[in-house]
């Protein structure tokens, strides 16, 4: 497991402080961000927290999935690595 965390569902009002601060109940939080747009700076509703520890990490997802922050409930859970998401090259635009 890592302790780099998916964070969505967010409300649009919620700052990488406040994400930082909900998360502290569950460990050290060695960074906290919510993800925004580039032209605008408006947030797109999801973030990362990392995790001083696997064990905080899981810790952060038994007790935070769900729940809510900003009285929008958190959909928690391990971050993948850009390589898990964008798969093998080999299987975009495969040329006949």
């Amino acid at each position: 497991m890592a302790s780099k965390l998916y964070v969505g569902g967010m409300s649009l009002s919620t700052t990488s402080e406040s994400l930082r601060t909900h998360f502290e109940q569950c460990g050290k939080v060695v960074s906290a961000a919510v993800v925004t747009e580039r032209d605008t700076a408006q947030s797109r509703g999801f973030g990362f927290v990392e995790m001083s520890t696997d064990a905080e990490a899981e810790g952060a997802i038994a007790t935070l999935n769900q729940k809510p922050l900003d009285g929008q409930p958190l959909t928690v859970n391990v971050a993948k690595s850009r390589m898990e998401k964008s798969g093998p090259k080999s299987d975009r635009n495969p040329r006949l």
